[in-house]
């Protein structure tokens, strides 16, 4: 499959099951290629990554369930949790201190830059793991659980939480998409 096709095939898939169509050990190792493949500003390897699989993946949904006092419907977490695993994003803002103080005059400019190598990084694994047929969607239920995240998986306090991007076999194919007027955002001028 070519770059295009990929970016094609690459949907939110919201029915996931646990039914991988690859190993534990070529995704592990294709997420560890992603990771130090995607560049990031003045090389300074901003991202982290945690992937739950098998029981964490259980605990990590039902810890995000309990951190919003049931105010978030269980069948959608039940959903995602349905799913082989999550990704979760992360960048190191002891990683950005550093950066900031030997470069100064740039400093306000690295947080941005590590948002920006953390959504090429995403964007790069969600597309990867199209490619081996595996589904996924990427959500924001940070910062409502960012605490329990690093005391489920044990992080350090200068982790900060950017997604959570569950995945799994395909259940369900999404909606065709409606082709959008891509001239309202992309300016063409000569």
């Amino acid at each position: 499959m070519n770059l295009t096709e990929i970016l094609r095939q690459r949907r939110s898939y919201y029915v996931l099951n646990r039914n991988l169509p690859v190993s534990e050990k070529d995704l592990l190792e294709k997420i560890e290629g992603y990771t130090e493949l995607v560049p990031d500003a003045f090389d300074m390897k901003s991202s982290r990554i945690v992937v739950a699989l098998g029981d964490k993946q259980d605990d990590l949904w039902n810890a995000i369930f309990e951190a919003f006092g049931g105010k978030v419907k269980r069948d959608k977490i039940a959903g995602f949790q349905a799913g082989a695993g999550t990704v979760l994003y992360f960048y190191d803002t002891e990683v950005i201190s550093q950066m900031q103080g030997q470069f100064p005059r740039l400093s306000e400019n690295f947080p941005l830059w590590a948002l920006q190598a953390s959504g090429m990084l995403q964007f790069t694994i969600w597309n990867g793991l199209r490619e081996l047929g595996i589904g996924a969607s990427l959500q924001h239920y940070n910062p409502v659980i960012d605490d329990a995240v690093k005391k489920l998986f044990g992080l350090p306090a200068s982790w900060k939480l950017i997604a959570q991007m569950p995945f799994g076999g395909i259940g369900a194919e999404p909606e065709p998409k409606d082709k959008e007027d891509i001239s309202n955002r992309v300016w063409i001028r000569k």
